[in-house]
Parts: structure tokens; sequence; C-alpha cells
């Protein structure tokens, strides 16, 4: 009987056993996103920065489409003739009629309709200072997408009280694949209590950046690192909460917005002007959504390598805890149009503010 007992017991302990590992093997896959490993983030490109940056003046805007000269009114003996004409003459040949210039008779804009049928998100609202369609074709220019840029900043902040550290952002380019990198760390370089990079990673276009992929990863202190991943299809959307949604036009992620935003100021520096506003479809983690961004006004920074005049550029949303994040940003025409300070928020007692620490690092012009 006590040998009988003594077998039931081993087993019992070797199904517990069993039990615990493969309980220890769930909880693996769940925190490493559901087999995460077997989908790694891209890696970097190679890329060697070998110049600085110096401040420069931006280029001058483009000059505005030329309109096309009035049509002389017609003498009154010609008018009269005209009136008189036999009624037979309206089906004379096309090539014998007054044929209208392009530039005279533009196509009619896309209205409100066509364009929610292209854009599967809810439709901006709009607003006084947003560019029409004919004013921002007039004012694009052809654009020389710069060479990889390499952004470095002092970080300040609120994380549970005061914090300190530092941030780089990398502009990487090769060929027409891109990549966007921000990595934010907190605490001492050496040993960082906190750190979060966000990734984006596509293919440039005349319309700017494609994104294909997003990647998050947060890493903190005593615990175990969180990832998120957004993939962009052709078509779809899939978030890291494994919903998918439609591709709206244009759509940006958290870590290419800025550079979208550098290449749409870049090319329309109109756009720039205090009162203006911009609006940009953004996936975030989550959701995707059409969010707009006001020009707030003129502002001087004083950095480390002497005053810099900026454009303040604020997204008109609050942050939602647990949900967004909201980045507000101060671009130097003299830069580039670059961000040379970044405030990002997850709350009223949670921010870093990164102002920028040295000139940009440039890589070799191609």
């Amino acid at each position: 009987m006590a040998r009988r007992t003594r077998r039931w017991a081993a087993l019992a302990l070797l199904t517990l056993a069993l039990v615990a590992v493969h309980l220890e093997l769930a909880d693996q896959v769940l925190r490493s996103g559901l087999g995460g490993d077997e989908d790694p983030p891209p890696k970097p490109l190679d890329v060697h920065f070998v110049q600085t940056l110096q401040p420069s003046a931006p280029p001058p805007p483009p000059p505005a489409a030329a309109r096309p000269a009035p049509r002389k009114p017609k003498p009154a003996a010609v008018v009269a003739e005209a009136a008189s004409a036999p009624a037979s003459a309206a089906s004379a040949p096309d090539e014998v009629l007054a044929e209208p210039s392009p530039a005279s008779e533009p196509l009619p804009p896309i209205g409100d309709e066509q364009l929610a049928q292209a854009n599967p998100l809810p439709a901006p609202a709009s607003t006084a200072s947003a560019p029409s369609a004919g004013e921002g074709e007039a004012e694009a220019a052809p654009f020389d997408w710069p060479p990889s840029t390499q952004l470095a900043y002092d970080l300040t902040g609120n994380y549970r009280g005061p914090v300190q550290g530092q941030a780089t952002v990398e502009w990487l380019r090769e060929g027409p694949r891109y990549q966007v990198h921000l990595e934010v760390s907190i605490g001492p370089s050496f040993a960082p209590l906190v750190t979060r990079r966000l990734s984006s990673d596509g293919e440039v276009t005349e319309h700017g950046l494609r994104p294909r992929r997003y990647d998050e990863t947060t890493r903190a202190a005593f615990r175990d690192p969180k990832h998120l991943t957004v993939q962009f299809g052709d078509d779809v959307i899939r978030f890291a909460n494994g919903r998918e949604g439609p591709v709206p036009p244009g759509v940006q992620d958290s870590a290419s917005q800025f550079v979208q935003l550098t290449w749409l100021f870049t090319t329309q520096p109109s756009l720039l002007q205090p009162g203006k506003s911009v609006q940009l479809p953004l996936a975030l983690p989550r959701s995707a959504d059409v969010w707009t961004y006001d020009v707030i006004g003129h502002e001087t920074l004083h950095t480390r390598f002497g005053d810099i005049e900026t454009l303040h550029v604020k997204p008109r949303r609050a942050p939602r805890p647990g949900k967004e994040l909201t980045a507000e940003m101060w671009v130097a025409p003299t830069l580039q149009y670059l961000p040379v300070r970044i405030v990002i928020r997850q709350d009223d007692d949670t921010w870093v503010d990164l102002l920028i620490r040295q000139l940009p690092r440039q890589s070799a012009p191609t």
C-alpha cells in the first residue's frame, strides 16, 4: 500500500512539473509577442556619417504657376457676324472650333465625396488654413532627398520625477529604401533606466515616404521588453493588436511622420507659416486616424552651438494616457527643415523634451 502511494505521489509530481514547463513556455511565447523572434525587425542600413551640416539659408520658394493671359474681347463687328452665322456651323469639324488651353481650363478639383471614397478614414475637418490641391501643386518643387542624417539630442523631462538622458534620430537611405530610427534613453548612457526605440522601414516615392513596417520597443529596468509591430501592405494595415484596416493615402507611422513633415515643408514652404495647418494620416500601433498639426509661430532656440530660428509645429489633439503619445516639434529652415527640438508627451506628468546637442551629421552626398 505504501509503495502504491509513493507511486501516485511521484506521478502527481511529474504531472505538476510538466504543467509548469508548459506554462513557462506559454508565458515566454506571450512575452515575446506570439513568436516575434521569427519575424525580427529589419537590420539597420549601413551608413557612415562623414560631414557636418552647416546652417544655411533655405532655398527660395518655387514660383507660383503663371496665370494664363486674359482673352481679349472680340470686336463688336466680329460678335455680330458670329451671331448671324448659320446654325449648321455648330456641326463643323472639331479642328475648326477654338481648342481650349489646358492651363486656362483646369480639371475640376476633387470634391469631399471623391476624397472620402479615396480615403477610408474619417474625412478631416476643413480649415481655412489648409492648402487646396491647386495651391499645393503650384508650389511643389522637385525634391532632392537629403543624404543620410543623424541628429543627437539632450533629454530632460519627467518620469516619476525629473529625468535626464539622451536621444538620437537617424534618417537612413539606400536607393529607394529608407529607415527612420528614433531612440530615447532616460538615465545614464551606460545604464539607462528606460529606453524606447521607434523604427520605420519603407520606400521613398514621389509622394513622400511609404512605410512598410513600424517597430516600437520599450525596455525598462527589471522588466521584460515590450515590442509592438505595425505592418503596411498595399491595401491593408495590420496593427500590433492583430486588427486590420485599410491603408489611407499618404499614411505615416510614429517615426516616419517627422521626415514626412520635413518633406512637406521643404516642397511647400508656404505651409510653414504661423496660422497654417497640415493634416497627416497617422497609423499608431493600435489604430489610424487623421492628425492635424498647427504651425504655432516663430521661436528662437538657444543651443550649445548658438541661437537658431525655428517654427513650432504642434498636434491639435491632446495625448490619451495608455493609448497615444503626441509629439510636437520645432523645425529649423536653415538646417534643411529638420526638427531641432521634439517634445513627446504621454500625459501631463510623463514627458520628455529633446533639444539638439550638436549640428547634424550626414553621409557623403550621393
